[in-house]
């Protein structure tokens, strides 16, 4: 962590190729949870994917797994659970447009692709809702 001269705090970009993984094992889980619990397995991903940042003082399972947090920028602080919905709006989103055929799944891809890159490109990693919710995934592995 640094300070800008203005005293904000900034911090390292996470590891993109672990981001990503953390991500495709919560989105195991959540398609887990959909196909175990039918008929309401659905909403039970669903809510995994919206409230899952909440859990473990920021961290999903996937983030928990690979080693990773999510903080809120201004504070530094662990994402709570409001942080949690924001941040995952654009995912929840794609996860209930893979309800409807073809078309559903084609928007879904681009939102999922969309925030992926941004992931990439952005110098601190920040997709979609990072950018909304003012968070940032940060590499942590608590000694």
């Amino acid at each position: 962590m640094e300070e800008t001269a203005e005293g904000a705090k900034t911090y390292p970009k996470a590891n993109t190729l672990n981001r990503h993984l953390a991500k495709f094992i919560d989105v195991l889980i959540a398609v887990g949870l959909s196909k175990l619990l039918p008929p309401v397995g659905f909403f039970a991903g669903l809510l995994y994917i919206i409230i899952s940042d909440g859990f473990f003082e920021g961290q999903s399972i996937g983030k928990k797994l690979i080693g990773l947090k999510a903080i809120v920028l201004a504070e530094g602080k662990k994402v709570g659970f409001r942080e949690a919905i924001i941040r995952n709006i654009p995912f929840a989103i794609a996860y209930t447009l893979c309800l409807i055929p073809y078309v559903g799944w084609l928007l879904a891809i681009i939102i999922i692709g969309l925030e992926g890159v941004l992931v990439i490109g952005n110098e601190k990693g920040l997709r979609i809702g990072d950018e909304i919710a003012k968070t940032q995934v940060i590499d942590y592995n608590k000694e």
